[in-house]
């Protein structure tokens, strides 16, 4: 049993870093990252790409620590499906 309770902690890791993920690559192309210059302005292809650097931008602060989102979202889930575990 401690295997399958690893591996679904390892998940429960992985879905919190990803939502943080989310979160700031929102932020990022809020705060501009990503949006086309007027002075050298790439085009439509540009614009299409911008989001795919907010969110490479994103990954690369969580897994840099991030701002501590993801692990407060994992021990919330931690805390859920532990109470969910104890009323089965």
């Amino acid at each position: 049993m401690p295997e399958r309770s690893t591996g679904q902690t390892q998940k429960l890791h992985e879905a919190a870093k990803n939502l943080e993920a989310s979160f700031l690559a929102e932020m990022l192309k809020a705060a501009g990252v990503g949006k086309t210059r007027e002075a050298f302005g790439g085009g439509a292809g540009e614009e299409h790409f911008a989001s795919f650097l907010a969110e490479a931008h994103a990954k690369n602060l969580v897994d840099r620590g991030g701002i501590g989102l993801a692990e407060s979202i994992f021990n919330a889930l931690k805390e859920r499906q532990n109470a969910q575990s104890h009323t089965e």
